[in-house]
Order: structure tokens, then C-alpha cells, then sequence
């Protein structure tokens, strides 16, 4: 069978074509790709998807319907996050793709989107043999998933994604001084459940989904030039090979960002929270193995279906 699974994040809207196996134990991609909606823009520190950021939403959602349906799809299963599920109008943005398309966006809450990554970033390290913290870095907030012998021991959903956050700090270009530790009290102040978790378990291995990780993996590649492997549903990053990237991105202008290998125009503006967030991540907790996983959340969707032999 032929599945659509359409993940409407903050920043950008995800589609993923992929044929089941008859067993229900595998799949084939067929079609993968994501646009750009920030949807954020102009409205997410009041609440409200501000009506450009809404039309695009809609653009992109009936041009991914489009496809899905040219490819001839089974059935189209829609998610949406942060941005749509603590907008006002969010419910509006819902009824609009309805009338639409007639597919129905399932708003899930922080909770369900971990346990969604989970199980996409289990899906692509087959098993985890060890501890580790996942950390999803979304445009309206953070996931973190702390998973031990294949299983999760704890999740949650942080309100810090990055163009949330550049909505609330109205960065300069590049960020001051006064900014980057104001970035980091908000981390301290906000990130206290993570923390005592973390110091109760004691673990040194974080693997990285989705958007930003997904930049820093594809610099790195460029930078290496190893773009062969920019496919691989696992990628290593070396302590040496962030801090390089690191240190490009943190004191970066805007131009200059616009004209780095790796890095989509559409990230430009949010990578500095991003990376800065992850540095903070890996210092804190003695990070001293990170990798990246290029399954997320419709993949996890796709492993609920497998596993658990969802009607779709």
C-alpha cells in the first residue's frame, strides 16, 4: 500500500510518499520533501498565525496533496505541532485544509510528537543498544526524549524552538554578547526537568533529528566533501567537525550564513539559536557522542503503522 504522511511544522512542512510492505515490516520511500512556511512569522509570541504565514501554509498543504494524489496514495495521514496546535487560529488553519483538500490535520499535543521521534530515530538505529537524549530542535519547541534498552524513560515538549525564539529576542546581526547570555538563561531557567533527569541517569550520548541537526550534518558533509553520505539514515558527528561548524555559525552574519555550503536559505535566520542550543546541550551534560537521524516524526508515524498495524 502507498502512504502520505504530511508533518506541518513550524518552519517548514514535511511530505513522505512511501509503499508498505504487504507484512507490515518495512517500507520504500518514494517521494521525500519539505518547503518552507514559517508559520510562526509575525504571530507566534502573540499566539496567532498571521495571514501570510496562513496562506502559505495552505499553498504548500494543497501542493503536497497534489503530489500525494498524482502518485496515487492510498491514504494521506497530516500532523501539526507547536506552531498550529498553541496559535488561536489554529483550528481555523485545520477547517481551511479540510475544505480544501478533505484531508484532516491531526493536531498532536508535545507528548505525542516525542513519542513520535522516538520512535522514527528507533526506527533508523534499528535498536538502541545504549542510553541516549534525542533532541529535536522544531521552529515553535524542543523535544527531548531520554531512551534506555529500547525504550523511552522519559520525554518532553519545551516551548524553545528556534523561531520562536527569534521571534521573542529580535536577535542583532550577528548576535551581541548581552543576547548570547540571555539565550542561555532562558535554557537554565526553562530546561530544569531535563537537567535533574539527566543528572540522575548520567548520559553522554545525543542523537539529533529534523531541521537544524539536519544543517549541521549537511555543513559538515560539504565541508568534508562527503556528500555521497548525505543520505545515510545515521550520521556521526564528531566533536572536532561541530566545533568547526560552530564556530562559522556563532559569530556569522546574516550574508555571510546565506553563502555557507550546507546550510538552506530557510534556516539562515534560525541556525545561530539552534547551534548555540545545542552547544549548551552537548557542555552541559559532557556530551561525548552525537549523531544525527534523518527520522523524525513521520517516520515514527510510519513505524506506529508497522508495528502496532494501524488502519491507515
Amino acid at each position: 500500500m502507498r502512504l502520505a504522511i504530511i508533518d506541518c511544522g513550524t518552519n517548514t512542512f514535511n511530505l513522505l510518499i512511501a509503499d508498505l510492505y504487504e507484512n507490515k515490516e518495512g517500507f520504500n520511500v518514494v517521494h521525500n520533501e519539505k518547503k518552507s512556511v514559517k508559520l510562526g512569522e509575525g504571530g507566534l509570541t502573540y499566539g496567532k498565525i498571521a495571514p501570510m504565514p496562513f496562506q502559505r501554509g495552505l499553498e504548500v498543504f494543497e501542493s503536497f496533496v497534489k503530489i500525494a494524489r498524482q502518485m496515487e496514495v492510498q491514504s494521506i495521514k497530516a500532523f501539526a505541532t507547536s506552531a498550529i496546535r498553541s496559535s488561536t487560529n489554529g483550528p481555523d488553519f485545520v477547517k481551511s485544509v479540510y475544505k480544501k483538500t478533505g484531508v484532516m490535520i491531526q493536531v498532536i499535543n508535545g507528548d505525542t510528537e516525542a513519542q513520535y521521534i522516538y520512535k522514527g530515530v528507533n526506527l533508523a538505529l534499528d535498536q538502541f543498544a545504549s542510553s541516549a537524549l534525542i533532541m529535536d530542535i522544531g521552529g515553535g519547541s524542543t523535544e527531548f526524549i531520554i531512551a534506555q534498552n529500547n525504550k523511552v524513560v522519559w520525554k518532553r515538549s519545551f516551548d524553545l524552538g528556534a523561531a520562536r525564539l527569534l521571534e521573542i529576542l529580535k536577535p542583532a546581526n550577528p548576535l551581541t554578547t548581552e543576547q548570547k547570555t540571555n539565550l542561555i538563561q532562558i535554557f537554565d531557567d526553562l530546561l530544569t526537568p531535563l537537567t535533574e533527569k539527566m543528572e540522575e541517569l548520567k548520559i553522554d550520548t545525543l542523537i539529533g533529528c529534523s531541521g537544524s541537526f539536519e544543517s549541521v550534518s549537511d555543513m559538515i558533509l560539504h565541508f568534508k566533501d562527503a556528500k555521497s553520505s548525505s543520505k545515510a539514515p545515521v550520521v556521526l558527528l564528531s566533536n572536532n567537525d561541530f566545533e568547526i561548524v560552530y564556530n562559522q555559525l556563532l559569530n556569522s552574519t546574516e550574508a555571510e550564513r546565506r553563502n555557507m555550503a550546507g546550510l538552506v536559505h530557510f534556516r539562515v535566520d534560525t541556525i545561530v539559536f539552534a547551534i548555540l542550543f545545542i552547544n549548551y546541550i552537548k557542555n552541559l551534560f559532557g556530551i561525548n557522542q552525537m549523531y544525527y537521524s534523518s527520522y523524525s516524526l513521520k517516520e515514527g508515524v510510519l513505524a506506529d503503522i508497522m508495528i502496532q498495524n494501524i488502519a491507515v
